[in-house]
């Protein structure tokens, strides 16, 4: 950390001028030492704790962390926006039809919607951002086929195929129109905007005064303060360095519940051991159900977790119960796992070497990864955890996978199975586990394709058999997470994971 600009060394001072000086300084910082007035507590605002920042500020740039993503959700909002049952309610948008072909949707404006520059949104801002975002690649956008502004507060937007799950991808953020410098000039409609953004230090976001929705925000400011990791974050929240953070079982269980105010928030993301399909042995499939078979999630949960989880048997978190299929599971059975390992050659004396590459980041995978070690080893698995920083993760595992399996959480950026699943595809982009099964790429299409609803649930619930029944990876849980408060309360569980600061506020 650099020294302040103000500071200097005093070599000679008299007697006299000394005692001066101790005046000022007991002047300056004695008033300090009270408490704060109602009044400058509101003006500090909430300082809320992540352990990664935002890849982007953009929201129109599908690339982002959840922390990332988390924050932007208070900064720009789309025309539509999920409760925290996962439904979606009217947003920027107050009303919608869907044509019986599902092949163009509807969309009346909402009035006097305002920038955080104090200008009116249009229908050629949403028009903007929806071509934007679909030239972006971002998630199911890239089916539309054009957008057509109908008069000032109605806009249509016609696809090249039909989807009748196309409105979750519609919580995209909602720009300026043409506003091609949004990653320096952040301007949303939300209840907050980004008032400034050190990074590896805070970003700061102010109040929306003139925010659509009446008594939203609650709180002046929001300060969300960055961490190496979880633990320097967690002695920062008993210290009273921040006020809040998203923490999990185990960090929870090391807070004075007197001093916190504990709240249940699921992840909305599948942890998962993940296994390179790609490389060598991993390539083979009774190699990968052999480490499904060795690995005890139960323990895993009630070890690393304190006994706070929700087992997952799938890609796709339980959480969407129509969806989740969890029929095709393995049951911890290490003898199940040694045969099958004694089949791909591997024994006592001639053990698997497995290198777990994990985001030093996040202490709830490294503790997993120290938990999985253990197990694995009695299956004739001898692994070892290589700890790395983020963007190293990002660019070596996620990007160039390079790797041989990483312990980390998968989320969706909408309330579909599609963000869940999509990756598994073949011919994906963000397909890093390198699963290539032509079966799953046909079930995969057809349900993007299918209209009937009951029919498009039975081809999602067999897509995901077809990856379980090949192991593809190793499914652990759904963490339930908490956010912890000091002083304030409000948080909201949403489906998605998020931090809705707009309904958090001090308590008197």
């Amino acid at each position: 950390m650099k020294e302040s600009a103000a500071s200097f060394t005093v070599r000679k001072i008299k007697p006299l001028v000394n005692i001066f000086i101790l005046a000022i300084i007991i002047t300056i910082f004695i008033p300090s030492c009270r408490g704060r007035t109602s009044e400058e507590k509101e003006i500090a605002g909430l300082r809320y704790g992540f352990t990664t920042e935002p890849m982007t500020l953009d929201p129109l740039n599908p690339s982002n962390t959840a922390d990332g993503r988390s924050i932007l959700f208070n900064v720009f909002e789309g025309l539509v926006k999920p409760d925290t049952e996962g439904t979606l309610q009217p947003c920027i948008a107050v009303s919608w039809t869907i044509d019986e072909d599902a092949l163009t949707y509807n969309f009346k404006l909402r009035e006097n919607v305002r920038f955080h520059d104090g200008s009116l949104l249009t229908a050629a801002d949403v028009k903007y951002s929806l071509d934007e975002a679909a030239r972006s690649g971002y998630q199911g956008l890239n089916n539309i086929r054009e957008t057509v502004i109908q008069n000032q507060d109605e806009i249509s937007v016609t696809l090249k195929s039909p989807d009748p799950e196309f409105l979750p991808y519609l919580t995209v953020g909602i720009v300026k129109a043409a506003n091609v410098t949004r990653e320096k000039d952040i301007i949303g409609t939300g209840p907050f905007y980004i008032e400034s953004y050190t990074p590896q230090r805070n970003l700061v976001m102010r109040k929306h005064d003139n925010y659509w929705q009446e008594n939203l925000p609650r709180l002046e400011k929001v300060t969300t303060v960055f961490f190496a990791n979880s633990d320097t974050m967690m002695v920062a929240l008993r210290g009273g360095g921040i006020d809040g953070a998203s923490i999990t079982g185990s960090m929870a269980a090391q807070l004075d519940s007197g001093n916190f105010n504990v709240i249940d928030n699921r992840s909305a993301g599948v942890q998962l051991l993940a296994l390179n399909n790609g490389v060598y042995p991993l390539n083979d499939i009774n190699v990968r159900r052999a480490i499904n078979y060795g690995i005890d999630i139960q323990e895993i949960i009630d070890t690393a977790f304190f006994g706070k989880g929700v087992p997952s048997a799938s890609p796709l978190i339980p959480g969407l119960s129509v969806y989740y299929d969890n029929s095709n599971t393995y049951s911890y059975n290490p003898n199940a796992a040694k045969t099958l390992l004694a089949q791909s050659g591997f024994n006592e004396s001639n053990k698997m070497p497995l290198v777990i590459t994990v985001p030093s980041s996040y202490t709830m995978h490294v503790d997993t990864a120290q938990v999985i070690v253990s197990q694995l080893e009695k299956i004739w698995i001898n692994a070892s955890i290589v700890l790395v920083d983020w963007s190293t993760w990002v660019s070596q595992v996620y990007s160039e996978r390079q790797y041989e399996a990483t312990i980390i959480s998968l989320d969706s950026t909408s309330v579909s199975p599609r963000g869940f699943l999509d990756r598994y595809h073949s011919g994906h982009g963000r397909n890093f586990i390198n699963f290539n099964n032509a079966s799953y790429d046909a079930v995969y299409s057809a349900a993007l394709a299918e209209t009937d609803r009951q029919k498009r649930v039975s081809l999602y619930k067999e897509a995901q058999r077809i990856i379980t029944d090949n192991a593809a990876s190793v499914y652990i849980q759904d963490i339930l997470y908490f956010i912890a408060l000091r002083g304030f309360d409000g948080a909201l569980d949403y489906p998605l994971y998020a931090i809705d600061f707009s309904t958090i506020y001090r308590k008197e």
